[in-house]
């Protein structure tokens, strides 16, 4: 079968511990054919690099823009811009094994709200909201920590992140 974004960018995801990650995103004031061309090749860069999520702060463009496909089929990619996330229930969680592109090879078990509620603008600049929960509510929100330079190890224990960056550093020969 042969992808729909064929002819798209495939676009070089930043990764830790490249201070670019930390940057906060500014709200995309208007959505452009700039900014369409940027999602579809975020989505296909997300397929290509076998994620399910990308932030646009992982390629170095630092608005408020990101894309997730949880589909098993992945054939139904959802562009969110300007995602803005409630929290509905703080005391009730799930936890996943989470990963990131920018973080490639490193895994861990994060605990999460189990539901939120997300008002957005989709692609064509409509305004959606819409309550997501188990591993999409998930995704949501680790790709919106994205967005306000948060990554997931940020939610480990301190010997946990060390062990973490330790190993990133070693793997690409990086000294802190």
């Amino acid at each position: 079968m042969q992808s729909k974004f064929i002819k798209m960018k495939l676009l070089k995801i930043l990764e830790f511990p490249d201070p670019r990650l930390r940057t906060k995103a500014k709200p995309v004031e208007k959505v452009t054919d700039v900014h369409k061309e940027l999602i579809d090749d975020m989505i296909h860069t997300m397929y290509e690099s076998k994620g399910i999520g990308l932030a646009a702060t992982q390629v170095d463009f630092h608005e408020r823009i990101l894309v997730i496909d949880i589909s098993e089929e992945r054939d139904d990619p959802q562009v969110f811009i300007n995602p803005e996330v409630e929290i509905l229930n703080k005391d009730e969680k799930s936890g996943y094994e989470e990963g990131c592109l920018s973080l490639p090879g490193h895994f861990a078990e994060i605990e999460r709200p189990a539901t939120c509620h997300l008002d957005y603008v989709d692609y064509n600049g409509k305004k959606k909201a819409f309550k997501a929960e188990g591993l999409l509510a998930t995704c949501i929100q680790h790709e919106v920590d994205h967005l306000n330079g948060v990554l997931f190890i940020d939610y480990l224990s301190k010997l946990k992140k060390d062990m973490i960056i330790k190993n990133v550093c070693v793997q690409r020969n990086i000294f802190l």
